[in-house]
Order: structure tokens, then sequence, then C-alpha cells
């Protein structure tokens, strides 16, 4: 089958190992110095490790490869992680740049931590914001290209745990807008790919506000709008906003 898959240019690789810990499956290793895809049933074609390459030697391409095997990975993950030492070597496993990690090959957006230390509480309370929710329902799967809301409307692309992190996102993001929201990591990449540019081809959209975590895994919410757009045939705007796990814009 004919899938995005990642693809790694040897030559401009120089064996860093940055791009290793952002892939949560674990489908990059280096062999011989160089960073390789394992096995191509491993990568799910996402691009988390995209953007982490000093040499931009990793890309997204279109090509004949076995499906996404997530029954796979969690078999290879459990075997890589009873290995003594991480992919960083020198790091010891359960280390991720010397900081305490929980799950195999490190992957940022899934380290448990607790900010409660960090919380203050404030005096008084703060004012209930006015909701600016104007439809329902909101999430892609959900949604029907033919909704009413759909036309003409500026639309907020938002991951799915954005409203939980960042808390005026009623106010900064929501108002006067079209929401859709989704998870590039948990849920099928390719179905929300064809439902947004659907969406889009249906409706005079004026522009998409997309708004994802900081987390690597959260930014294939944009190579699927982007793509989404590029399959729609449509030229729009789109305006991308980076919300921090302790709830700032980045």
């Amino acid at each position: 089958m004919k899938r995005s898959i990642v693809s790694i240019d040897e030559e401009k690789c120089n064996g860093c190992g940055e791009c290793i810990p952002n892939c949560a499956e674990g489908a990059i290793k280096l062999i011989n110095g160089k960073a390789k895809l394992v096995d191509d049933k491993f990568c799910d074609g996402l691009g988390a490790c995209l953007g982490h390459c000093p040499q931009d030697a990793i890309t997204i391409i279109e090509r004949d490869a076995p499906e996404f095997d997530e029954g796979a990975v969690k078999v290879h993950l459990n075997e890589t992680s009873k290995k003594p030492e991480s992919v960083h070597k020198g790091i010891p496993r359960g280390t991720l740049h010397g900081t305490p990690h929980g799950t195999p090959h490190g992957c940022p957006g899934s380290m448990a931590m607790d900010f409660r230390s960090e919380k203050k509480a404030s005096a008084g309370g703060a004012a209930r914001q006015k909701p600016e929710l104007r439809q329902w329902p909101v999430q892609l799967t959900l949604v029907s290209p033919e909704a009413s809301y759909f036309k003409d409307a500026e639309l907020l692309v938002a991951a799915d745990c954005v409203p939980f992190a960042y808390p005026n996102f009623h106010s900064d993001f929501l108002a006067g807008k079209s929401l859709i929201i989704g998870c590039p990591k948990l849920d099928d990449a390719g179905f929300y790919v064809d439902k947004l540019a659907e969406i889009l081809k249906k409706n005079n959209i004026k522009g998409i506000t997309l708004v994802n975590m900081e987390v690597p895994c959260c930014f294939g919410l944009q190579r699927i709008v982007e793509e989404a757009v590029a399959k729609s045939g449509k030229v729009l705007p789109i305006r991308q906003t980076v919300i921090t796990i302790r709830g700032e814009k980045q």
C-alpha cells in the first residue's frame, strides 16, 4: 500500500541521534553511525521526529510500505525497553537528557509531570469566562462536512489537550470560529486528512487557526492540516499557535 512514511537522507545525517527520542514508536535507530528506519511497520508517518534534525535529513514521503502496525510497535517497545542503555550513549535507560521518564524511548509527550507545587491559590477566585462554543459536535470524526456552521466560517483546528492546558481558550481562540478538535497521535491521520479536505472543499472557509501542544507528536496536527489544504485545492491562510504544557503561548 502507498502511504506517508519517514525518509532519512543518509548523506545529510551526521548520527547525532536528536531524532530518536522524538519517535515514540522507536522506529528510528542509529546503525553504523546513521539514523535509519528500523522497520516500515513501526513508522506511523505523522512526522513527530520532523523539526528535530539539525541537518534537515528527515522528510515525510509517499511510497509503498506495509501498514503501520500498532501491535508490532508495542512488542518492539517492550523488547527495546529491556536494554541496559538508551539510544543516547552514556545515558542510563529511564532518562532522557538527564530527566527521568516512564515510557520507552522517552516520548516527551508522555512524560509524567506534576505541576501542583507550582500552582498557588488565587484570592477570591477568577471570574467565569463567557462560553464561545457555537456548535456541536466538535470532534473531527463526528462533524458533518455539510453542517451549516462551516459555511463561510473561520475554522479553528485544535488538539484535544489544548482547551485543558490553556485557560483562556474560549476568549483567545474560539470566539467567532467553528471548532474542530482531534488527536494526531491516537486517531487515524489519513482519515483526518480526507475528512478535513472534504470540509474545506464543500465550504467557503475563510482561514484556519491551528492550535497544538508543544509535545512532538502533537505537531502531526500541523501536517494533517497542511495535507488537507493541499488536497482540497484551496489556498488558505493557516495561523498556528503552540501551547506549552504549562498552559502558555510558546
